[in-house]
């Protein structure tokens, strides 16, 4: 599976070389090149990545503000986000349903249920080639059936907002919970379903701000778990 981290950048202020596009996933297959989501940096850039399709995890700004002015494709997503998204000029819209399998171009959705957002409800996606498999969740504190998302995954590409500070907030009227969830989190989620890599994306100021120490700290909290981790940039190629 070739995948390119578009942009690595979560919705904060400080940005790098390294770190500067909103977070965007592109995944390539022949001609088939899949973007996932698009963020407001990406307004009046996303013809430049030619992608033959676009899905989108949830509708907040760095996720989805940059199909304000439409699409050059099909554009795929819940029918929540499409609520939420419902003025933005697109044609081609195509509606993903929770934990059902979606062909898209050569690669396989699942979506899965996340805890993010009160208002911008988030899926996370499992995404499989035939060979390799993923689970793509760039903004989440808590995967909903998580055992069945992380089975049999390749790789892990998670949520960087911050590595050790809560960001897990509880709403007064409901008690729900909202936020991310650390990397050191993220982290044992992938020691207990027995995943061996993960790849950080999403990033916040932890990362953005101080990258060598903060990948030290990583990379240490991941051996303890026997996990590999790497902080994913702007551009960089992987293939799964």
């Amino acid at each position: 599976m070739h995948i390119t981290f578009l942009g690595t950048r979560g919705n904060i202020k400080p940005s790098s070389k390294k770190h500067k596009m909103h977070t965007s996933l592109l995944l390539e297959h022949g001609k088939s090149r899949v973007m996932i989501d698009c963020g407001e940096s990406w307004l009046d850039k996303v013809d430049s990545i030619r992608p033959t399709h676009i899905v989108i995890t949830h509708a907040h700004p760095d996720h989805a503000f940059g199909l304000q002015k439409g699409s050059p494709c099909p554009v795929w997503t819940t029918k929540k986000t499409w609520n939420l998204i419902d003025s933005y000029p697109i044609s081609k819209r195509k509606v993903i349903l929770l934990n059902r399998k979606t062909k898209i171009g050569p690669f396989v959705f699942e979506a899965f249920s996340l805890i993010h957002s009160l208002k911008a409800p988030a899926v996370g996606y499992k995404i499989n080639d035939k060979k390799k498999s993923i689970f793509y969740a760039p903004d989440v504190a808590w995967i909903d059936k998580r055992k069945k998302a992380m089975k049999n995954i390749d790789a892990y590409i998670g949520d960087g907002a911050t590595i050790f500070r809560s960001m897990i907030r509880k709403d007064k009227e409901t008690g729900q919970i909202f936020g991310h969830a650390n990397v050191r989190q993220q982290l044992t989620w992938c020691q207990k379903e027995k995943v061996s890599h993960m790849i950080i994306t999403h990033c916040g100021s932890d990362i953005v701000t101080k990258e060598v120490s903060a990948l030290k700290t990583i990379q240490e909290l991941a051996e303890q778990r026997g996990v590999f981790a790497e902080i994913a940039y702007d551009g960089l190629k992987k293939t799964i």
